[in-house]
């Protein structure tokens, strides 16, 4: 860049990207300077090499921004885990599969393992057949990235998000039912007054 070019002769480009022509690095440093830019190298491997006019500060700040927007937007797939046993039940599988489900639609590959213990150890062909059953509920919705393997006393297969795989949306609760009206508690019955008068009755003597 500027000084630093030592080709005896370069092609140069201006800051629009139209082309000035051949001449001396000494000659394009003054047409640089003219125009308070930089000479900056881009194609050195070129004959003759290739320099361009521009603000070398604010390249160099525009390209810092875009990698950081880059790394904003970039999704950093991250290998879960989930751990069954060979005596996990019915119900826990299918609880354990929806959360495989709902790391695969993060974009997240998943580590399914099975744990074995004791003389669990004998009968790895449990484990097997548990991880199966995983991958055939996970079928449209996973790819095996790699198939059940046995490492010491844990069976596992990774899998993935499958291509064209979309999570269900979730839905959103339906309003409620408008709520009725409260009931006003009912008035308390009036008794009628009696147009009777209760006399006292005196004993006769």
């Amino acid at each position: 860049m500027n000084e630093r070019i030592r080709a005896r002769e370069i092609r140069l480009i201006d800051e629009n990207g139209e082309m000035i022509g051949v001449m001396p690095p000494a000659r394009a440093l003054d047409i640089a300077r003219d125009r308070n830019l930089d000479l900056v190298e881009v194609s050195p491997n070129a004959v003759p090499p290739v320099c361009k006019l521009m603000d070398y500060g604010r390249y160099k700040y525009e390209q810092a921004k875009k990698e950081n927007e880059a790394r904003k937007n970039q999704k950093t797939i991250t290998l879960k885990e989930i751990r069954l046993r060979p005596r996990t039940d019915e119900h826990d599988v299918n609880v354990k599969t929806r959360k495989i489900q709902e790391f695969l639609a993060e974009g997240d590959r998943v580590r399914v393992s099975v744990q074995f213990r004791g003389a669990e150890m004998r009968h790895p062909d449990i484990g097997r057949k548990l991880l199966d059953e995983v991958a055939e509920v996970l079928k449209g919705s996973a790819v095996i990235e790699r198939s059940p393997t046995m490492e010491g006393r844990m069976m596992s297969m990774i899998v993935s998000r499958a291509p064209g795989w979309e999570p269900p949306k979730k839905q959103t609760p339906a309003a409620g039912k408008q709520k009725a009206a409260p009931q006003s508690a009912p008035e308390p019955a009036t008794v009628p007054e009696s147009n009777e008068t209760t006399g006292s009755t005196s004993a006769e003597s």
